[in-house]
């Protein structure tokens, strides 16, 4: 019997069913699985966003990194060094020295418009913007890859913080650092201040770093008066002097005029200068021909010198001190005056000095000084032909005798001492005076007719008069052959009397009188009979200034060359104006100023007070120093030879009648003063 199954097939067991496996999942799927051909290498939107998020992330940890690393650095040396700028005494600019040639000024010296037009033309968005200009790194990325130089659009900051903490290299790693350093100037400096210092570093040519220096390169004016148009026209210059200097070629003038109207029209859209303003600067503001306010050639080296001396000797300042530069040294130099006492000194070396044609003119130097009696400022002076070339000031060298231009001295010192002679046993001080004369007793008398007093005459040929020997060496203790009165002495020669007269008052009480009247110590000669004719030898800027002794009625004002010195906008301290000391009495001072009155006639119409040298003095040069009231002037002429420490004889000096060179420091002085007012 079969169940109710038979007859149908039994059924198979059933096989366990398996999964089919998913392909792992990769962590970036690239090349993308189950995609075909082009699509299989296109990154999907979330590989594109992941990158990107990625690569920005990792730039900013960068950054945050080298922000990080980069502190603001010191200043470099560059941006710390000024020049030493000295000023006329009318306040205009005489030169500047040092390395760089650059005066830091305040931005409050310098006019808006001129702040104006630079913002216009380098960095329109300064106040507002960061500091920094990230196109500008790009395009200094890109221009490596390219090989070419790195600089691109920087703003004024960054141009700041190249200029004054980093070199000018052009590498993408400077110009990462300027950017950083830029971004944390921009923090810790106002707008104002990086202002400032980018206009006082910058470069404008001509040699000139800052604003102030370039004022004076192209203008010839300080900063604080430059006008809108020229203001543009400097600031045009911070694209690339070499470019945009317009005397350079005419190439660069069409460059810089064209930039100069960009400027002034760009302000003008930038809100920076009203349309009717820009209206009136229609005409180029041509800068000066290229002239350089650096140079110490000529005469300007000669007053540095000067000046430089004095700042040493009033204050703590030295040579390394004034080397480091940033001080403005205001000087009592007339620009003028200099002007005139060097045409005076070339015109008579140039019509009476023939070195080619008489081998005594060979060597022949000058020095000569110009006082005012009423303070003692030196108002000029002559150091030589040729700072640069002629090394030695002849205006304040103190090698050169000087002559009978020092009997007044000797007569000062007499007419405020007296005298000492001896009768027999007896020695007795007497009075003297102007008029006094010795007689053949010996004696000092008083002239019984009224003194008449010869002079030199106006083309300065003049005379001498009296006897002794040349160079006083030899000279007898007895009164000149003629018996001149000490007035006439004084003006025509005399050196016998003059002899008589210093010993009798006491050569220690000449020397005196002489060092209390200004010259120095140091300059004074030994105390032998020769002392009273002047074997002392004091600069020229010395005698100039003793001179003024005489007509100031014995009160004697020191020579100084320098009113103030600046540091930073602070005054370095020990230049208060010297004061007057008596150092001869009143009435002695006039008698001896009158008896001077005689020494050299002129074309002035008002008393000249005088001394110089004469045909008995045979040492080796020729003085005349001179005081109108107005202006005290000493004026030498000796020669030197190279190698050789002793001057060279003055005979023959000019030909067989210019009386030993004489009568050219007469004739420098005459051209001199003329339409002296």
């Amino acid at each position: 019997m079969g169940t109710h199954t038979q007859g149908k097939p039994a059924r198979k067991p059933k096989r366990p069913r398996v999964r089919a496996r998913k392909p792992r999942r990769r962590l970036v799927d690239y090349p993308r699985h189950g995609r075909l051909g082009l699509r299989r290498w296109l990154p999907s939107w979330r590989q594109w966003g992941a990158a990107v998020t990625l690569t920005i992330a990792s730039l900013a940890c960068l950054f945050a990194l080298v922000y990080a690393s980069v502190d603001i650095p010191d200043e470099n040396a560059a941006a710390r060094r000024e020049a030493n700028v000295y000023y006329w005494a009318d306040g205009t600019q005489m030169v500047s020295t040092g390395d760089v040639n650059r005066q830091n000024v305040r931005l409050s010296e310098i006019p808006d418009a001129v702040e104006n037009a630079v913002i216009a033309a380098e960095n329109d968005t300064f106040y507002s913007d960061s500091g920094v200009s990230p196109t500008g790194l790009a395009r200094a990325a890109v221009n490596m890859v390219r090989g070419q130089e790195t600089q691109g659009g920087s703003t004024i900051t960054q141009q700041y913080v190249k200029n004054t903490y980093l070199s000018q290299d052009q590498t993408v790693t400077r110009k990462v650092k300027e950017f950083v350093i830029a971004l944390k100037v921009d923090r810790k400096k106002s707008k104002r201040e990086i202002l400032q210092g980018y206009l006082n570093t910058s470069w404008f040519g001509r040699g000139a770093y800052g604003i102030e220096a370039a004022a004076h390169a192209y203008y010839g004016i300080p900063a604080r008066q430059l006008n809108p148009s020229q203001g543009a026209a400097l600031a045009a210059l911070l694209k690339g002097a070499e470019q945009y200097d317009p005397s350079a070629s005419r190439a660069n003038h069409r460059r810089s005029e064209a930039r100069w109207k960009w400027i002034l029209d760009r302000q003008v859209r930038a809100g920076l200068m009203k349309a009717e303003v820009r209206a009136r600067f229609a005409t180029y503001p041509e800068p000066h021909k290229e002239s350089r306010t650096t140079s110490l050639s000529g005469q300007t080296g000669y007053l540095v010198d000067v000046a430089n001396k004095y700042v040493k000797q009033h204050t703590a300042l030295t040579d390394k001190d004034l080397a480091r530069g940033g001080y403005k040294i205001h000087t009592t130099f007339d620009k003028e005056k200099v002007r005139r006492l060097k045409g005076a000194v070339e015109r008579v070396l140039d019509r009476d000095i023939d070195p080619k044609k008489r081998p005594a003119d060979k060597g022949v130097q000058v020095g000569a000084a110009s006082v005012r009696p009423s303070d003692g400022a030196i108002v000029a002076l002559y150091g030589g032909a040729d700072a640069t070339k002629h090394f030695t000031n002849n205006a304040d060298t103190s090698g050169v005798p000087v002559g009978s231009a020092f009997k007044p001295f000797v007569l000062a010192s007499a007419l405020e001492h007296g005298l000492r002679t001896s009768v027999g046993r007896d020695t007795r001080w007497q009075p003297a005076s102007a008029g006094s004369f010795y007689g053949d007793d010996g004696l000092l008398r008083e002239s019984a007719a009224p003194d008449a007093v010869g002079g030199v005459s106006p083309d300065g040929s003049g005379s001498a008069h009296g006897s002794g020997s040349a160079d006083g060496s030899t000279l007898a203790d007895g009164s000149d052959s003629a018996h001149p009165t000490l007035r006439r002495a004084l003006a025509k020669g005399g050196n016998a009397t003059y002899v008589r007269l210093g010993k009798d008052v006491g050569l220690e009480r000449v020397r005196r009188t002489a060092v209390a009247s200004g010259l120095l110590e140091g300059s004074m000669a030994r105390l032998d009979r020769s002392f009273p004719v002047g074997t002392s030898t004091p600069s020229a800027i010395r005698m100039a200034g003793a001179y003024s002794t005489f007509v100031n009625r014995g009160l004697r004002h020191d020579p100084y060359s320098v009113t103030k010195v600046v540091k930073d906008d602070e005054p370095v301290g020990g230049f208060e104006r010297p004061g007057a000391r008596r150092a001869l009495d009143p009435d002695v001072a006039d008698e001896a100023a009158g008896a001077m009155r005689g020494v050299g006639a002129s074309a002035l119409r008002r008393p000249v007070t005088a001394g110089r040298t004469g045909d008995q003095d045979r040492l080796r040069s020729a003085w005349f120093t001179a005081t109108t009231g107005e202006l005290s002037t000493a004026v030498t002429m000796f020669r030197t030879s190279p190698g050789k420490a002793q001057l060279m004889p003055m005979s023959g000096v000019g030909g067989a009648r210019s009386q030993h060179g004489n009568v050219f420091p007469v004739r420098i002085w005459q051209d001199y003063v003329k339409g002296e007012g």
